[in-house]
């Protein structure tokens, strides 16, 4: 059951067009949450309103806020400026409508209906929202002329506008255009699913690569499939299916403590091993000897190496790119300098995709 109380507005820390974090008192303690626009509207200080406080309440990793469910002062807003039909988060009480881009009513009906192929257009599927910047810083550095939009899944946080990455690549111009898939909502473009997600990418878009990953906020369970990564596996079959090329990024790291993510992640191994159905184009990083045999011998104890297509790039180049565009980014609370392997890996797909590109 959902948890929520009352509270009142006292100081507005950041705001944009789209969303408000604040500072919010409840029962004399202060707090911070979360305000989005689309859904609960303007906010101001001194406002008095309802607040899903469930993840605190539960000690969850969702950043210690709560979130803003209805603002007093807009009890009889009768606002329904959303053009189109296509409901997002069905069936909720926060349920909202937007327009879909392959609906009938949007001006990109035709386009969507008379795909035929991706014809060989790059698509990079990630799983951890923190691998989208870097790579994308990589490629714009290393290629400023190439087109990058990037699809958000709905398998981490739903509403985009809580990415404050999504919104600093966009400010500096390293992506163009963001899609949101499934019950993820906000993007420049609204989409049903995934597929129509990647055909609007190449269709609508022109992209030349295109990254997919979810939003902040990966799930795990400490189970071998019980992870909202393993959306990775179908989205590298949608995309050869489309007829793209489709590049995965494995999540690679010797600082985890946990055993099981030690180079190659057992979410990746995963992934590649059982989960993907079709040939894909695996990217690792050149790394230190001791470092790079441990991987091989990680793929040598699983079919990876005759299912897929495996290239080793140099990744060092993302020191310079997050650098260039002052990208202060941290993977599980780890920066560059703490977890070098991971963001080497980020680096080493990104000059493999400027490589795929035709």
């Amino acid at each position: 059951m959902m948890n929520f109380k009352e509270g009142i507005v006292t100081k507005i820390l950041e705001e944009d067009k789209e969303i408000d974090w604040l500072e919010v008192e409840i029962d004399g303690e202060k707090s911070r949450a979360v305000n989005y626009r689309s859904l609960t509207g303007d906010i101001d200080t001194g406002d008095s309103v309802i607040l899903n406080t469930t993840a605190v309440d539960l000690n969850l990793g969702t950043g210690g806020q709560h979130f803003v469910i209805h603002n007093k002062k807009n009890t009889n807003s009768t606002d329904t400026e959303n053009s189109g039909h296509i409901m997002k988060l069905r069936y909720t009480p926060m349920q909202i409508s937007c327009m879909a881009t392959e609906e009938q009513d949007s001006p990109y009906h035709d386009d969507i209906k008379s795909f035929t192929s991706l014809d060989n257009k790059v698509y990079i599927v990630g799983t951890l929202h923190s691998m989208l910047a870097p790579i994308a810083a990589t490629i714009k550095y290393l290629n400023p002329e190439l087109k990058i939009n990037y699809i958000m899944t709905d398998s981490g946080a739903l509403p985009i506008q809580f990415s404050k990455t999504v919104k600093y690549l966009k400010e500096k111009e390293i992506i163009d255009n963001t899609i949101t898939v499934g019950h993820s909502f906000g993007g420049d473009f609204e989409c049903i699913n995934v597929y129509t997600g990647i055909i609007t990418a190449k269709e609508v878009l022109d992209s030349d690569i295109t990254i997919i990953t979810m939003g902040p906020g990966i799930v795990g369970s400490g189970t071998k499939y019980g992870f909202s990564g393993i959306e990775q596996g179908y989205i590298v079959d949608a995309i050869n299916t489309l007829g793209g090329k489709s590049i995965v990024v494995p999540r690679i790291s010797f600082r985890d403590s946990r055993n099981r993510h030690e180079g190659m992640s057992h979410h990746s191994i995963t992934v590649l091993d059982e989960i993907i159905k079709t040939k894909t184009n695996l990217i690792l990083p050149k790394l230190d000897s001791e470092r790079q045999e441990f991987i091989k011998a990680q793929i040598l104890d699983t079919d990876i190496d005759n299912k897929h297509d495996i290239t080793y790039e140099d990744g060092s180049c993302i020191k310079e790119a997050l650098d260039h565009y002052n990208l202060k980014i941290t993977t599980m609370g780890r920066g560059y300098e703490e977890d070098k392997e991971f963001f080497t890996t980020l680096g080493a797909v990104g000059r493999g995709a400027i490589n795929s590109v035709i």
